[in-house]
């Protein structure tokens, strides 16, 4: 129901509402099914406020968040002892569709930016303050991060990188909607590239077999030898 492609997500969401509304008061059941947390950048406050002045109380239930779940698809813990000890979460998309203002930059701080992609050269240039004089609070570019696509998917596609390399890579491999950002020494600590401008790991075949027992080590196994991995070298 909800058509949110860009540029129309606030027509799709009225037309949503609307909608839900009208079968709520034909006597019919709603059930708006999300992807991920519905609070998380889901506008899942908004519906409750909206139905709930309506005369109508949703029941809501727990999701969990791409922002939280896909980065452990691609072996990025959120935090790490002596790493990383706070996860922010940000939008790349704000209202209206303007772009947020970046987080400054703390080294023990993961950061996940949901719906930024399609910014992604913008995005660079506000963390590491390309062209700007004042450089306090800005990401060196050395930081590393890494681009997680269809998170969970057959055809999920890790594009691990840094700050400074990172807008070159996501140029040439392309997109795989949807994906997000995440960026912070957390990304280096399980996988590292290497000396890589940038790794691309392409794949993922599930864990088989986890539903039988004794078989959890061997579908873990598979997993890691299902993944096709290729490396861009670096120019020094």
């Amino acid at each position: 129901i909800a058509r949110k492609f860009p540029g129309n997500a606030d027509a799709a969401q009225e037309e949503f509402l609307s909608l839900g509304l009208q079968a709520l008061q034909n006597g019919e059941t709603v059930l708006r099914l999300k992807q991920g947390d519905p609070y998380i950048y889901g506008r899942g406050a908004e519906e409750y406020e909206f139905f709930k002045a309506k005369g109508y109380e949703p029941i809501v239930l727990p999701g969990i968040t791409s922002a939280l779940s896909a980065p452990l698809f691609a072996r990025i813990p959120g935090t790490h002892r002596g790493i990383a000890d706070q996860v922010l979460i940000c939008t790349g998309t704000g209202r209206k569709g303007a772009a947020p203002p970046p987080p400054p930059y703390v080294p023990s701080q993961t950061v996940v930016f949901l719906m930024a992609l399609h910014r992604i050269e913008d995005l660079v240039t506000g963390l590491v303050g390309l062209g700007k004089g004042d450089d306090e609070g800005k990401w060196p570019k050395e930081t590393p991060c890494a681009i997680v696509e269809r998170a969970s998917c057959r055809d999920q596609r890790v594009i691990r990188s840094y700050l400074g390399n990172i807008t070159e890579a996501f140029e040439v491999e392309g997109s795989r909607p949807p994906g997000l950002l995440v960026v912070g020494w957390s990304c280096n600590i399980l996988m590292q590239t290497g000396g890589a401008k940038w790794v691309v790991e392409d794949g993922f075949h599930g864990i088989d077999g986890v539903d039988e027992p004794g078989m959890v080590t061997e579908g873990l196994k598979q997993l890691t030898m299902e993944r096709e991995t290729r490396a861009i070298p670096s120019e020094n």
